[in-house]
């Protein structure tokens, strides 16, 4: 495990960007699997103008690891309108090189990146409970590979934040599970904030357990970190 420590959010999303960037930067196919939520909002911000109108990245392909579905009609998933919000179109990303995970080709999500190559790295946050994509506390299991989760009321009361009305609250979501994840060959795990500091110390000086997700992901042979000090404040 790599560990790098940055004094703010600003400089961690900028460290994150140039560690995808470093990837990216290949004479093959590369295949990334990216995080929406607020914590890489300013990484993305930073990564556009590097990308936009590159022909030397047309050999980039992304990937969404998890998707909560909305359940109006023609309505695209939480996660996938977030990636085209901040980065996709922004940057000018072209349709053929975006790969949806959604609640219609789960089933098919492992075999498909097998068949495309696996995924070169996996960009991924981590919630204060252990739980990075979908896999939260009570949901998945080490041994799973991409899921879908059912809904109870606790997940659509913690969900429904993430939507207009309660009729487009789903019944559940789909997501990679810990073992689709750790196939892939690198993993970036980012960080940022006091709240982030438990979780962050139970992961790098922890045990491994089922009840904290993220523990798993200390197993991985090719892992960085990449925290700000508020993060990384109990290390």
């Amino acid at each position: 495990m790599k560990i790098i420590i940055t004094d703010t959010y600003e400089e961690m999303s900028k460290v994150t960007a140039q560690h995808l960037l470093g990837y990216m930067y290949q004479d093959r196919r590369v295949n990334l699997s990216i995080t929406a939520g607020t914590t890489p909002i300013k990484m993305y911000e930073l990564l556009v103008p590097e990308v936009k109108a590159k022909s030397y990245f047309d050999n980039v392909h992304y990937y969404n690891f998890d998707e909560i579905p909305n359940r109006k009609e023609g309505r695209e998933g939480v996660t996938i309108s977030d990636l085209r919000k901040f980065f996709f179109t922004p940057a000018g990303i072209s349709e053929t090189h975006i790969h949806k995970l959604d609640h219609n080709n789960w089933q098919q999500q492992d075999e498909q990146i097998a068949a495309d190559g696996g995924l070169d790295v996996i960009l991924l946050g981590i919630g204060a409970d252990g739980h990075y994509c979908g896999n939260l506390p009570g949901t998945t299991t080490f041994a799973d590979q991409t899921s879908r989760v059912e809904c109870d009321a606790a997940m659509k009361e913690r969900i429904g934040r993430l939507f207009e009305s309660s009729d487009e609250i789903p019944d559940y979501y789909v997501t990679m599970g810990p073992r689709s994840v750790m196939a892939a060959k690198h993993i970036i795990l980012f960080a940022s904030g006091t709240k982030k500091a438990e979780i962050i110390k139970r992961l790098v000086d922890g045990s491994v357990d089922q009840a904290i997700q993220a523990s798993i992901l200390k197993m991985h042979p090719h892992i960085t970190l990449i925290l700000d000090k508020d993060a990384a404040s109990l290390l």
